[in-house]
């Protein structure tokens, strides 16, 4: 049986003598050559929903344009291919950086290939921290599943549709249902993960619990928004919220922003970068609960 939630989590409150280490080490991985803005918005996006400290980890020759776009994040340079996608040849630096950060967030912009499945291989078999999977690292999940890849404790998935399908497919190989929640909750179980099934009506479940989430709108279906989640949850994420509470925080937030945003600058314009500038006025309505 599964339990529906209806309950919004809250992130635990700051003691006044807070640092920036208590408030989660992020490091987003990805961007390739003409892929530029999907990492940077998703760091954007997580020191928006709290997150102490943001590192970018993204091909070398990108790097200087990340810094312009996010200059509260640091960055770190990688070995590259020669389509400008990251390279099996940065796999030991991203591990040994990994040590050093709290949550990991891949996919972002990164690219379809053989040496980012071997990337993506070595980031889950690390097996610690908590990992939010999105974009090309479901795409690349779904190319090497054969190889009976386990997915760590604290995972979150974040497919839209066509992700979904993909990653179905490859994992299950079975009709896939045509109901969304049953979808989610399937995969979930299959991984032992938290699967966020995003469009309207955004699914978040861990196979045991379920929430369909309430905010969001058609304005939000334009390039970028689902960058600025992978940044939202992992934000949250990284203030000491398990993954299912943190997925369902990220969502509502996430949703609530692009509310705001279309209710002033229209559906119609609306665009992934409104959504991150509308997360203060979000989190001053969660303080004034």
């Amino acid at each position: 049986m599964i339990e529906e939630i209806t309950q919004i989590p809250r992130l635990p409150a700051r003691p006044r003598d807070a640092h920036k280490g208590l408030f989660g080490r992020i490091l987003i991985i990805g961007g390739s050559r003409g892929m530029v803005g999907a990492p940077s918005l998703a760091g954007r996006a997580a020191l928006r929903s709290g997150a102490g400290l943001v590192r970018i980890a993204v091909p070398a020759s990108i790097q200087l344009t990340v810094v312009g776009l996010v200059p509260c994040a640091t960055t770190i340079p990688l070995a590259e291919d020669g389509d400008g996608r990251i390279s099996s040849k940065a796999i030991p630096e991203i591990l040994a950086t990994i040590e050093d950060n709290d949550i990991v967030a891949l996919g972002p912009g990164l690219g379809q290939s053989n040496e980012l499945q071997g990337l993506l291989e070595s980031i889950l078999r690390q097996g610690e921290k908590p990992v939010v999977l999105d974009a090309d690292g479901l795409n690349n999940l779904a190319s090497l599943w054969h190889r009976k890849t386990q997915m760590p404790a604290k995972t979150i998935l974040t497919p839209h549709p066509g992700e979904m399908k993909r990653l179905w497919a490859a994992i299950l190989r079975e009709p896939l249902p045509t109901n969304r929640q049953e979808q989610a909750e399937i995969l979930a179980r299959k991984l032992q993960a938290v699967l966020v099934l995003k469009g309207s009506g955004t699914v978040i479940t861990d196979g045991k619990r379920t929430y369909i989430n309430t905010t969001g709108n058609p304005g939000m279906a334009t390039g970028g928004t689902g960058d600025v989640l992978t940044g939202c949850i992992a934000g949250v994420l990284g203030q000491g919220l398990a993954p299912f509470e943190a997925a369902v925080l990220g969502v509502y937030v996430h949703g609530r922003a692009g509310d705001l945003a279309a209710a002033e600058r229209s559906e119609i314009a609306l665009t992934a970068e409104d959504v991150i500038d509308f997360l203060p006025p979000v989190w001053r309505e969660f303080s004034q609960r």
